[in-house]
């Protein structure tokens, strides 16, 4: 992981699908540290006038249209097709990275920045960051958080879980962990003392 002081201290946020990473990210956020979200990133990249809506539909014929890439169709052709998916993750992920670089110029005096990363242990971007921070909560919340998705079903849950590293490594592997399996305010609270945490860290006045 990096070390070097004369830009932020580089928080990785990750956590498997229905943890509720993306409302802890909002969290952070709202406590004023700046957060990259990949899935946003990408929604841009694959939207109206997208960068890589060329790039993609030379790759996936018929996937996209005039409001960028259809999602619904292009998942279709990369679902359960590890090689296809690559082939899109090749197109998706330098892209992201030369936007997640700008993010990084644009807060360099930030004393903490977030990168929300579902895939941060899948795809080795923990490798970016300082710290992880591992968003989880106990599997049957998770799976009710997750069936309740419009479209869902428990096949493709099974399917998108067996892509995930799982939560009890993911866990075991993180720097901290937050728990969302508790009120809305507990979260909020766990997610302010560890800003206060990293924050000392990064003075140099907190344990390392």
């Amino acid at each position: 992981m990096n070390s070097a002081r004369n830009r932020p201290l580089i928080l990785g946020l990750t956590g498997s699908i229905g943890m509720g990473k993306s409302t802890v990210a909002k969290m952070f956020e709202g406590a004023g540290v700046p957060i990259f979200d990949a899935d946003a990133a990408v929604h841009i990249l694959q939207g109206p006038d997208g960068a890589l809506i060329g790039p993609i539909e030379a790759a996936f014929p018929g996937t996209t249209g005039p409001d960028g890439v259809d999602r619904a169709i292009l998942g279709e052709q990369v679902f359960g097709d590890r090689a296809a998916l690559a082939r899109l993750e090749a197109i998706v992920h330098p892209a992201v990275a030369a936007l997640r670089s700008e993010f990084l110029l644009e807060h360099a005096g930030a004393p903490i920045a977030g990168f929300d990363i579902p895939l941060l242990f899948e795809k080795g971007g923990n490798e970016l960051v300082d710290v992880v921070a591992v968003v989880s909560a106990p599997a049957e919340i998770q799976r009710e958080r997750v069936l309740a998705r419009p479209g869902m079903t428990p096949e493709k849950f099974a399917h998108i879980l067996s892509l995930q590293v799982p939560d009890a490594e993911k866990r075991a592997r993180a720097d901290y962990v937050l728990d969302t399996g508790t009120s809305h305010a507990e979260t909020q609270a766990a997610v302010e003392r560890l800003i206060d945490q990293l924050r000392r860290k990064q003075d140099g006045v907190g344990p390392s």
